[in-house]
């Protein structure tokens, strides 16, 4: 049997995404294969998953049967309710805002995520303000700093492409415990990827800014964007970040929050460019302010971007 599906609308949705929904009693494995075999054309050629469907296109499933293409009852899962603490910490953080995106200068303590074990994330809070907010990049639970937020489908795929070539540049900073071998370099450094066993490639500049009692004042700029980049890199080079429990676990520091934190953006879009700077978080300062170093302020002339 065969069955055409007509595509009415710029759905602007994936291929195997879009059978998820109409069927949905079909799992990715099906859809991938039947795809592959040729039994699930668009517009009558052979095509991806990931294809995106778009107005007048049209499904042909070859194999079609009652059976195998059918709808189960879905639980949907309750919509979060998110605090009004919570949004209003949201809204005072943002540092700008247009119509096409946000940028927010996240707190640490909150992921950027939802997860099997996270209660309420930033993710939650813009999805509660509108369904087309979307996160073109993360930062971990412990960072602080500048995360971008897209308003819309079409910035969400702009700044993906700004990020897959790299033409974002961002600026970290850091208190670490011990100090690296040299004051300033660029590090190149193979990253396991826990979850596909591949090996990432990572770049990152790093400068010393301070050194006093045994702490290093540290401004990364990475070329790079992987999980825990900074992080694992600080290691690496003899310093791990303060208050980090996963790569710093015998600090005598363990106890703090993680002091690093996202602080410098910039990108350029349509001949125009956005510099961002977060203010230095008040744990940074109060430590500093406690064992007795400079004030990430005093550093302000090497923060700049170029």
């Amino acid at each position: 049997m065969i069955k055409i599906l007509d595509i009415k609308k710029d759905l602007q949705i994936r291929l195997d995404k879009y059978l998820k929904d109409v069927y949905t009693s079909l799992n990715q494995s099906f859809i991938e294969k039947n795809i592959r075999k040729k039994n699930i054309l668009v517009n009558n050629f052979k095509t991806q998953a990931k294809y995106i469907l778009k107005k007048n296109d049209y499904i042909k499933i070859l194999n079609y049967h009652p059976e195998k293409y059918k709808n189960k009852i879905v639980y949907r899962k309750k919509e979060k309710t998110i605090p009004n603490k919570l949004l209003n910490n949201f809204l005072e953080s943002i540092v700008y805002k247009n119509n096409n995106f946000i940028i927010l200068n996240k707190w640490s303590g909150i992921t950027t995520q939802g997860g099997s074990n996270i209660n309420l994330s930033i993710d939650d809070i813009i999805k509660s303000i509108s369904s087309e907010y979307k996160l073109v990049h993360r930062l971990d639970k412990e960072t602080s700093g500048l995360l971008i937020i897209s308003k819309n489908l079409e910035y969400a795929k702009i700044f993906g492409n700004l990020f897959k070539s790299k033409s974002i540049e961002k600026i970290y900073i850091a208190i670490c415990e011990g100090k690296p071998k040299n004051n300033e370099s660029y590090i190149d450094l193979n990253i396991k990827d826990n979850k596909s066993n591949k090996i990432l490639k990572t770049q990152t500049y790093f400068k010393l800014l301070n050194y006093k009692n045994g702490l290093s004042q540290i401004m990364f700029k990475p070329e790079t964007g992987k999980k825990h980049q900074i992080r694992i890199v600080s290691k690496n080079l003899g310093c791990p970040i303060i208050g980090d429990n996963k790569y710093n676990f015998q600090s005598k520091y363990k106890n703090n929050i993680l002091k690093l934190n996202a602080y410098g953006l910039k990108f350029e879009y349509k001949e125009t460019n956005y510099v961002f700077y977060a203010d230095i978080p008040k744990d940074f300062n109060e430590f500093s302010n406690k064992l007795k170093l400079k004030n990430f302020i005093s550093f302000k002339k090497n923060l700049q971007f170029t």
